[in-house]
Parts: C-alpha cells; structure tokens; sequence
C-alpha cells in the first residue's frame, strides 16, 4: 500500500469519529464546526508561519483556497445541522452521495477523468451502503429541512475536493490546508455571531469533543485527505470516504451502544468491495465484451 493510501485510511478513520460527537449534541451545530476550524487553526497558523512553510504560488490559488475554506466551512455546518435534525442514517446516506457529484464534476472540470471502474465502483459501494442503513429506510424518507442541508452537505463536499485537487496540483498541502482552515473558522464565526448561537457555557465533556474534532476530525484527518488528495484521483478520494459509513457504524457500537446486525456487516463489506474496484489498475470488462488494455493510472 502506498503513501497516499496509508494516509487516506488514516485520515478516514479520524473522520468517522465526527459523526458520533455531533450526534451527543454537546453544542449547538454551527458553533461545533466554528470550533472544529478554530482549534485546528490554532495549531496549523503558528506552525506554517514560524517554519516558514505558508507560502502561497499566486494570487490567483490564494483567492480560490478562501473560496475553498468557505465551501468546506458551508459543507461542515449544514452537516452538522443535518445529524442534528434528523437521524444519522439519513444524514449519512444523503452527505455521502458525495462521489457522484465529484465523479460529474471531474469529467468537466479535472485532468484526471472519471474511468469505468470508478462508475462500476460508485454504483457497488453506494448500494452497500443502501444495504448497510437498510432498504426499509428510504420508505420512510423525510423530506424535510434537514433532508436538504444532507443533500448539500453532500454537493458542498464534493466541491471542496475538486476545488482542492485543481488548487493542489500546483500547492502544498500543508499551506493549503492552513489557509483554508483558517477561512472556514473565521467565516464559521461570523455565521454563529449573527445566528447567536452561544460561544462559551459548554459542559467540561463538550469541549472535550470540540477538542478532539478540532484536532482528530480537522487537523490530522484533513493533513492526511489533503496529502490522499494531491497524490492520488479525486474520484477515488471521494468513493473511499464512503468508508466512513462502515467504520462510524462500529464506532457507534463500541461507544453509544447501536447495535450492528448481519444485514449491516453485509452492507460494510459490499461498500468496501465497491471501493476496492475504485483502485482496480486495468478496465472491467463489460458484457459480451473483453477490455484487454489498461487504465492509465495517476501517481497512486
């Protein structure tokens, strides 16, 4: 396994823990994902100034990196918004739609264009993940105000991968990742001041758990994506986050108690076979139809 692909497991992982921390509803939405950007910043602007790494190519990747900090700052509060006000399986399910809309975008917009095994991939992991939260769920969808902000949860996700793919061809990951962070932490506090959703007044275990999101969820999760990202597809980026749906499932069962049946232990190893096809190296032959060539491949 490569670099890139250590890091993305990695970083995966670090994820997964989010969703169950918004889930205890410690702090209201928006202020959790200010503190989630703000504790990261703390750490990242000092670092990248004193080891004189925040360099920026030009004013051009400068202004679409804020652009960038604000779609993820957008993405992170109607996400938790979403969890919040609805059930976390149909916040799951919604936001993680995710790699459809990258896999849309990167054939317009990316170098690298979507190939067949990333469809074939896609189309495998997402009915897992379908199979995983259960087929009964979609007949009592709620198409509410949280339905929405999961759907752009979702398409803002998507974005800030393809906006970050096309800013990290030529930056490096650690100053995109600061400058980014630190837009989305100052725009995130301007949303909450005018929303007045509260600053202080948290239990000790509330920031504790903004803490952790703030260092696990942000800092380490989003250096690791970022450097999966530079390094390798953004549809294959995108298609493994799905991951997540697997591992904040078991994590759900070892700290608050959800259980896990057979349907959703099927439902994980599906998933994962979908995205496992992602990272296949040569074409899968349709029907009626052998595919001898193969892909040309990026730097993973």
């Amino acid at each position: 396994m490569t670099k890139p692909r250590i890091a993305l497991v990695i970083g995966i992982i670090c994820i997964s823990i989010f969703p169950i921390l918004v889930k205890l509803k410690l702090s209201p939405p928006i202020i959790s994902a200010f503190y989630r950007m703000a504790i990261a910043s703390v750490v990242l602007v000092p670092f990248a100034l004193f080891s004189g790494k925040l360099k920026i190519p030009s004013v051009k990747l400068l202004i679409i990196t804020i652009i960038c900090g604000c779609v993820f700052a957008l993405d992170v509060a109607v996400w938790n918004i979403a969890i919040q006000e609805s059930s976390a399986t149909q916040a799951t399910l919604l936001a993680n739609l995710s790699p459809v809309w990258v896999g849309i975008g990167a054939f317009f917009f990316l170098r690298n264009k979507p190939t067949r095994n990333f469809w074939i991939g896609t189309i495998i992991a997402i009915f897992g993940m379908i199979t995983l939260v259960g087929f009964h769920f979609f007949v009592n969808l709620d198409f509410n105000l949280a339905f929405i902000f999961a759907i752009l949860s979702g398409i803002f996700y998507a974005i800030y991968l393809l906006i970050s793919k096309f800013v990290l061809y030529d930056f490096d990951v650690l100053p995109f990742i600061t400058l980014s962070t630190f837009t989305s932490a100052i725009f995130l506090g301007i949303i909450s001041y005018f929303m007045n959703e509260p600053f202080t007044g948290f239990t000790e275990t509330g920031w504790i758990s903004l803490v952790v999101q703030g260092l696990i969820c942000q800092l380490t999760a989003w250096l690791l994506v970022g450097y999966a990202t530079k390094h390798m597809r953004a549809t294959r980026v995108s298609v493994s986050l799905l991951g997540q749906a697997v591992l904040t499932t078991l994590f759900a069962w070892m700290f608050i108690g959800e259980d896990v049946t057979f349907q959703m232990i099927v439902g994980g190893i599906i998933l994962l076979f979908g995205i496992r096809i992602t990272f296949y190296s040569k074409k899968i032959p349709l029907i009626g139809k052998v595919i001898i060539n193969s892909e040309i491949t990026s730097k993973s």
